[in-house]
Formats: C-alpha cells, structure tokens, sequence
C-alpha cells in the first residue's frame, strides 16, 4: 500500500478493499506491475483484469 501510495497517490477505499482480497500471488505480480502505474486508473485497470 505504501509504494501504492507513493507512485500513484492516495487509494480510494474501495480499491484498497479490493487490493486487501487479493492472493499472496497477485501481491506479488501487483508488486512488479505498480512500477509501471502512472495514475489510479493504471490500478483500477490491473484490478480489473485480476477478476477476469
């Protein structure tokens, strides 16, 4: 949540609620995938493919 934060600004609750539900194994690719978010719909998109 922290590099969250610090590469794309403040989360909206529900995608933090989002990120909490995820597996240890999506921490990790979010992990590696957020050095390339620019802004929150970066997220919002990565989140959304994670549910597919």
């Amino acid at each position: 949540m922290r590099l969250l934060n610090r590469r794309i600004g403040e989360i909206d609750a529900s995608l933090i609620g989002q990120i909490k539900g995820l597996s240890i194994e999506q921490l990790e690719n979010l992990g590696e995938a957020l050095l390339d978010f620019s802004n929150v719909a970066d997220l919002e998109t990565w989140l959304n493919q994670q549910s597919i």
